[in-house]
């Protein structure tokens, strides 16, 4: 939809609400239609910043209050897209996928509150800080204070963890451009009143990019939140080292009282990092796609009107005047120079040197040492090493330390430390080895209030079961070096329990001597007794057995005169069945011989006279 010059100078120069009415909403319309992309506010051109004519007439026509929100961070670390996920886009501010920095400038992107009606919202992408591209990092600094002073919620995009650098960084620029605010406010009504000068600064928002540690402080788990609090608090002392590391955290905590801390993780793969603005959500990791979510969510809830001192609100063409004012001041050199005293550089640079010593030895110790240490010497051993290695990044990153006074400084914290890791070291083998105590000697303690050890003959079984543990608790690795003063601190703690043990056993043996011997002749007179028992039944079966061997022999004796009987009628059967077969045999061969005789006869007869036969 296009808007005609005559249609809105009539709509200006209606008076009553209708026509107000319409007048923003044609407006609003205008503004769609030329910012449907991001345009460049603030061009830098040779690292020389100039205001771009035409996002000047767009915010010039922006009557509703603004919410302005600045990123600021290195370059290539992520910030494009997070404004582009403000914008309710996918693409629109520049997201490059080189190692070369894309955005130059200061772009804006003004689009409609997702939240509040009738506020818009002012996106101000910045060019990344740290570009090895660039002559001057003054220029960085310039670009920095302006997303400072034009914001009213600031988004310090930094990568991983918050460190010192990032820390001093912020210090630096925000006093700087305090002293470029009070020296160059515009002219808004301004009211003279001390606690503007606080809230005249935005809202902090903290991101951590590839955000890989773990949210742990001393132990304890820690919101994103808790974790830039302890990273911002100053430490208790009144030395000068103390104030130089306090100094930046204070200045912070006074300009910034409103702050937030969002961590990301690694948004995808590695390799699809380059196509990151065309990835849908679900290629891109989970917890990414939350934590972006959530942090946008925070914005659009929790970002506030961009405000002057004296509570005016500022809405698109104040927001012009301020560009206007600042790049202004800007480009005549009215900035303080941060760095001009070597003097306060070289303090600057040792103290954060000593950081850095200080953040490898702990790195070192922290993957090399596992309390508690087998032996001191073991442990002082990678204390050497530590130290050692960390003099070597202090030397590396040091700065006219002239005097060395930083480097007796970071000796004596080095001192310290050693102190603290030895004393850790002997707290952690003392609780080590009373928990193994506690477990290897519970069950022998728990026996001796049962009583399990008080009777005669318990003070062998108590001492034996005592070495045995022993034993047991020598043989377990890794208790340190209060391993032997403990255990025998806890064997002479337990001397009053093997003593009573010992007088009850004593007692307890005589009394028992007295009682077995009495059992032993009580067990000797029925053993006798039994031992007779025994022989009278062994007797009454030796005479059973004999009764009924001769009972025996009497009924064989009759079976056997039986048999004999039987015997003697058989054989006299058999003699006379013989003789009756012998008879029989004489008479049958007499018949015989009779029979022969007479035939003989005849023939005799019938030879010697034949007719007689006839």
């Amino acid at each position: 939809m296009k808007v005609s010059k005559t249609m809105i100078v009539i709509i200006f120069m209606r008076k009553n609400n209708e026509y107000d009415a319409m007048q923003r909403n044609i407006l609003d319309m205008a503004l769609e239609i030329h910012m449907s992309d991001p345009m460049c506010l603030i061009e830098n051109f040779n690292e020389q910043l100039k205001v771009n004519q035409e996002a000047l007439e767009i915010l010039s026509a922006i009557t509703q209050p603004v919410v302005v929100v600045a990123i600021v961070g290195l370059y290539r670390t992520g910030k494009s897209y997070l404004m582009n996920k403000l914008a309710g886009k996918n693409k629109g501010f520049s997201v490059a996928s080189t190692v070369q920095s894309h955005t130059k400038g200061i772009w804006i992107w003004c689009v409609p509150h997702p939240n509040w009606p009738n506020h818009t919202l002012v996106l101000l992408d910045t060019e990344g800080l740290g570009d090895v591209e660039k002559a001057d990092k003054k220029n960085d600094i310039q670009i920095f204070a302006l997303a400072l002073l034009l914001s009213s919620t600031f988004v310090y995009n930094t990568v991983n963890k918050i460190d010192q650098g990032a820390i001093d960084l912020l210090h630096n620029v925000t006093e700087l451009t305090d002293l470029l605010k009070a020296r160059n406010s515009p002219d808004l009504d301004r009211v003279e009143d001390p606690a503007d000068s606080a809230s005249f600064f935005p809202d902090l928002v903290w991101t951590l990019r590839d955000f890989c540690l773990g949210l742990e402080i001393d132990g304890q788990l820690v919101t994103p939140d808790e974790y830039l609090e302890n990273s911002l608090r100053p430490k208790q002392g009144s030395d000068q080292r103390v104030q130089n590391f306090n100094l930046p955290r204070l200045c912070i905590q006074k300009f910034f009282p409103k702050k937030k801390c969002f961590i990301f993780d690694l948004p995808a793969h590695q390799k699809k990092l380059a196509q990151l603005e065309t990835l849908p959500d679900d290629e891109l990791e989970p917890e990414f796609v939350q934590q972006v979510t959530e942090f946008c969510s925070y914005i659009f809830s929790h970002s506030m009107t961009k405000t002057l001192p004296g509570g005016i609100m500022v809405n698109g063409s104040r927001l012009k005047n301020l560009v206007l004012t600042y790049v202004n001041a800007i480009s005549s050199g009215d900035l303080p120079c941060i760095e001009n005293a070597v003097l306060a550089l070289a303090q600057r640079e040792n103290s954060a040197a000593v950081q850095k010593a200080i953040a490898h030895y702990d790195q070192q110790m922290g993957q090399k040492v596992q309390l508690p240490m087998e032996t001191l010497q073991e442990l002082l051993d990678l204390h050497r090493t530590s130290e050692r290695e960390a003099i070597e990044v202090f030397m590396k990153n040091s700065f006219k330390d002239v005097d060395q006074s930083f480097q007796k400084e970071l000796e004596t914290l080095l001192d310290a430390k050693q102190n603290d890791i030895c004393k850790r070291n002997s707290e952690a083998s003392l609780d080590h080895c009373l928990a193994l105590l506690k477990d290897i000697f519970g069950p022998l303690e728990e026996a001796v209030k049962q009583g399990i050890y008080f009777k005669p003959g318990g003070h062998n079984l108590f001492i034996q079961k005592t070495e045995e543990l022993k034993a047991k608790y020598y043989r377990e690795p890794r208790k340190g070096i209060q391993a032997e003063e403990v255990l025998q601190k806890y064997l002479k703690s337990k001397e009053s329990v093997s003593h009573a043990i010992l007088q009850t056993d004593q007692a307890l043996t005589e009394k028992e001597k007295q009682k077995k011997e009495a059992q032993v002749k009580a067990e000797a007179a029925e053993a006798e007794a039994q031992r007779l028992a025994a022989i009278r039944r062994q007797n009454e079966q030796m005479m059973q057995e004999r009764e009924r061997l001769h009972q025996e022999q009497v009924r064989q004796m009759e079976i056997a005169q039986q048999n004999w009987l039987a015997e003697q009628q058989k054989m006299q059967q058999q003699q006379m069945q013989e003789q009756a077969a012998q008879l029989s045999t004489t008479f049958q061969a007499q018949n015989r011989s009779l029979l022969s005789e007479l035939q003989h006869a005849q023939r005799t007869v019938n030879n010697d006279d034949p007719c007689v036969l006839l």
